[in-house]
């Protein structure tokens, strides 16, 4: 027996009026304009909601225009963005900010394709801001959206394939309310359900607006679905971080290659087997130092771990810029990999 082919038009009523009720007050909620819902969803991408309410106030408050994103020095721009890591997303966003002041006036553009066409703008944050500041009926399909939707139909699709991307956005977009603050709405509220109620793990479906509706929820299916891509194995590096202290301040350069490359770093190196850390800092013509501490810990970005050695050193000279501690913590900006090597000064 075939079975029944999901009814999309079910979803929004039940869903909006949840919505009203349920909805979270979130910072960028507050004055959705597409230059708000823009930098929201940037942040918002790979970090979680209460870990973005402080970086996005601070952003906002340093940067209120596209034009002030646009004329930013990058230095104070990369220092706003520490800690949130995936810093292309940040330079990514001042390139737009650039092409949108010189070719828009200032106005992120309207047209779908336009914005779609700017640096790190993809479908989904295309979505987002053509419906949430523009009210536009353009789905915007993210990790909660895939979630919701896919328990809702008992939608055995793998989550990375283009095609059940394009598949959901046509289906999502068709039935979006006629009126702006309802394509507003309606985005936000698949965003919200899927982060408050329909979670990937022990989804509250006792709450949930849809449960009438949901094949998976009668057919207690929910922990099938969505169907994730096979993950890819970890690569692993052993890395050196060197936390160099001269009479001068401590060295920091830019990463030239690798993970991070164009990002601030204590010098580093990846170890080769058997590499002994005094042979990477004779390479770099330093011969006369004092070890004063060392500490191991793991860094995990999104396709590396990193097992780092941070090795704490006294030196009178070296071949790198200097910056004192202060200087450090107000005006330079560090990944988190290389920041925890200033834990050796507390230790």
């Amino acid at each position: 027996m075939k079975k029944e082919e999901f009814d999309f038009q079910r979803i929004p009523a039940p869903l909006l009026s949840w919505y009203k009720v349920n909805k979270r007050a979130l910072p960028w909620r507050e004055n959705p304009t597409p230059y708000h819902v823009w930098v929201s969803e940037i942040m918002l991408q790979q970090t979680r909601v209460e870990a973005v309410k402080e970086y996005y106030i601070r952003f906002m408050k340093a940067l209120p225009t596209v034009e002030d994103l646009a004329a930013c020095e990058e230095e104070k721009l990369l220092k706003l963005w520490e800690g949130l890591g995936y810093y292309t997303r940040v330079r990514n966003m001042q390139k737009a900010a650039k092409i949108i002041v010189h070719e828009y006036g200032g106005v992120m553009p309207k047209d779908v394709e336009a914005l779609n066409a700017l640096p790190g703008i993809g479908r989904y944050t295309t979505g987002a801001i053509a419906s949430i500041a523009y009210g536009l009926p353009v789905a915007a399909v993210d990790g909660n959206v895939f979630r919701v939707v896919s328990r809702l139909e008992e939608n055995g699709s793998v989550i990375s394939e283009p095609a059940y991307r394009k598949y959901l956005e046509e289906k999502l977009s068709a039935v979006y309310p006629k009126t702006e603050k309802g394509c507003s709405e309606f985005t936000q509220s698949l965003f919200e359900l899927g982060a408050l109620v329909c979670k990937p793990q022990n989804p509250d479906c006792t709450v949930c607006p849809l449960k009438t509706l949901c094949c998976a929820y009668q057919n207690g299916t929910q922990h099938l679905y969505p169907v994730l891509p096979v993950k890819k194995a970890k690569r692993h590096e052993e890395v050196y971080v060197f936390l160099i202290e001269t009479p001068f301040g401590f060295c920091i350069r830019r990463r030239e290659e690798g993970v991070l490359k164009g990002m601030n770093e204590f010098p580093s190196h990846v170890i080769k087997e058997g590499e002994e850390a005094e042979k990477v800092l004779n390479e770099w013509g330093m011969y006369e130092f004092t070890v004063q501490k060392r500490k191991k810990y793991r860094h995990i970005f999104t396709h590396i771990h990193w097992d780092i050695t941070c090795i704490w050193i006294k030196t009178d000279s070296s071949p790198f810029d200097t910056y004192t501690v202060e200087e450090i913590e107000e005006n330079i900006s560090l990944p988190t990999a290389f920041k925890q090597c200033m834990g050796l000064l507390q230790d």
